[in-house]
């Protein structure tokens, strides 16, 4: 089996178009239609998801993603994790909980908005178990183990984690990368980057920024999501250097 890393959504907090059909400038094709960020990791025989959107089922349905090992969350916001419960099938498939890792802010916040999920109440078994993790997971199955290395990012008010794996990192989520943090930036093979919009933004990277990060830490490729329905695809993808191209849902590359 291929390690693949598939791009199950690549929209911002409200998708595109938007639930009143706002398009913005962004011509109506398919890879202008946006589902809210999410990540797959297939390495042999574990899968990994990156964050819990609110279009989770239907991300899985159009990638065939037919069973989850763990969870991995880069924040707590709403449009990272408000697709969780829609993970119980895998708890009665595989008969255990599912474990989750994120920051020890993110595994608070979704035990208090999502208690269900970790502590049995009103009859109803937990499904998950979750892990407060700073530096490192440890993801094992069988013969396989897969490292994924972490590293802190601001998200305007908070912070949010980076994921590094197999010269692959994976930043939903930022409008600042600190000094400490870039390290894990160098010789990447891929970078996939937020790039919310041409405008600047208080929480996450707009155009010019995730440009000026790319040039600074040379990864081999880039990809710029989270996009916001006023970056149109084509029109992106024309001004971008050839090692840079924009996301579209069911994205993925082998690594």
């Amino acid at each position: 089996m291929k390690n693949k890393f598939t791009i199950l959504g690549c929209g911002s907090s409200l998708g595109s178009p938007w639930i009143t059909n706002y398009w913005g400038p962004c011509s109506k094709i398919k890879k202008n239609l946006r589902t809210r960020c999410a990540a797959h990791i297939q390495y042999n025989n574990i899968s990994v998801l990156v964050d819990t959107s609110p279009d989770i089922k239907e991300q899985f349905y159009k990638n065939k993603i037919s069973n989850v090992d763990a969870v991995i969350y880069t924040h707590e916001h709403a449009d990272q994790t408000s697709g969780i419960f829609e993970l119980r099938p895998f708890f009665w498939k595989n008969k255990k909980k599912i474990p989750v890792y994120g920051s020890k802010r993110t595994i608070k916040e979704l035990k208090d908005k999502y208690t269900y999920c970790f502590a049995s109440r009103h009859g109803y078994k937990p499904i998950m178990k979750a892990f407060a993790v700073a530096k490192k997971i440890q993801i094992k199955k069988k013969n396989t183990s897969l490292a994924i290395e972490i590293f802190n990012v601001k998200h305007g008010m908070i912070n949010a984690s980076g994921y590094l794996f197999n010269k692959v990192a994976y930043i939903s989520d930022c409008n600042h990368i600190p000094d400490s943090s870039i390290i894990y930036l160098k010789n990447l093979n891929y970078l996939v980057i937020d790039c919310l919009r041409i405008k600047k933004h208080s929480s996450h990277l707009n155009l010019d920024d995730a440009l000026k990060l790319i040039k600074k830490v040379k990864p081999k490729k880039a990809i710029l999501t989270n996009l916001h329905v006023d970056l149109d695809y084509k029109k992106l993808k024309k001004i971008l250097p050839s090692n840079i191209i924009p996301a579209y849902d069911g994205l993925s590359f082998n690594f």
